[in-house]
């Protein structure tokens, strides 16, 4: 019997750490072909060894537009198709509500937003041609509700609900589904700071992927649009 992975590929931002790199790891394990974007080549063959006849890796730099491009091309030109869209890439520098800091606000737009958005529609005449595109965008439950003074963050994330809402209008009759996963405090290098969860206590990156997993997986007719991920009790509305 055929398994549901026979032939997909899945192309994944930031696949080097975190959440990314346990997202990769768990589509590899299900025999997709996987195409990874870092801006560091060289630590996706760290993290996972030498390019196989299933794994592409280019370099991804939200800040250098024409590699997004190139990247995907890279990608067809490998594969001859794209399945599923992750963009996990993110960054939370931190820009508070007071802070007059164009620069970074500047530079959290470029990653959190106008990269995933990009990529999208990159991706997007391979996924229509599909029938069954995906795209997860790794979000935050600070898309959803505010807890902090970091307007950066927080607005950002704000947006790629914006955009993860837009594409699944726009690319619904297509058969794209797009879905936005909104987690709490995850167990990697940008919740590090927080005391307010012990790390044992936050979701875990494994946990995650195979969330992404089952997204990329599910029907059409079965489609989420938000996907919140709780690691303590709060009043989501």
């Amino acid at each position: 019997m055929a398994s549901i992975s026979d032939g997909r590929v899945v192309l994944i931002s930031g696949g080097n750490r975190g959440i990314g790199l346990a997202i990769a790891r768990a589509f590899i394990s299900r025999s997709y072909r996987v195409s990874l974007g870092a801006r560091d080549p060289q630590s996706l063959v760290d993290a996972f060894g030498p390019q196989t006849d299933k794994l592409l890796y280019a370099r991804f730099d939200a800040f250098d537009i024409p590699t997004a491009a190139a990247w995907v091309d890279a990608t067809v030109a490998r594969f001859g198709r794209i399945d599923a869209l992750v963009n996990n890439a993110g960054s939370g520098e931190r820009v508070s509500l007071m802070d007059d800091n164009d620069e970074a606000l500047d530079r959290l737009w470029a990653v959190n937003v106008k990269a995933p958005l990009r990529l999208t529609r990159l991706c997007l005449p391979e996924l229509e041609q599909t029938g069954a595109g995906r795209i997860v965008n790794v979000a935050s439950l600070s898309g959803k509700r505010v807890r902090n003074a970091f307007v950066g963050y927080n607005m950002t994330k704000f947006a790629l609900m914006g955009l993860t809402h837009t594409t699944r209008h726009v690319a619904w009759e297509k058969g794209v589904r797009a879905t936005a996963v909104c987690p709490s405090f995850v167990r990697t290098e940008m919740s590090a700071y927080t005391s307010k969860v012990s790390p044992e206590d936050m979701i875990q990156p494994e946990t995650m992927a195979e969330l992404v997993c089952t997204l990329v997986e599910l029907p059409n007719s079965a489609a989420i649009a938000e996907l919140l991920v709780n690691c303590r009790l709060e009043d989501m509305l």
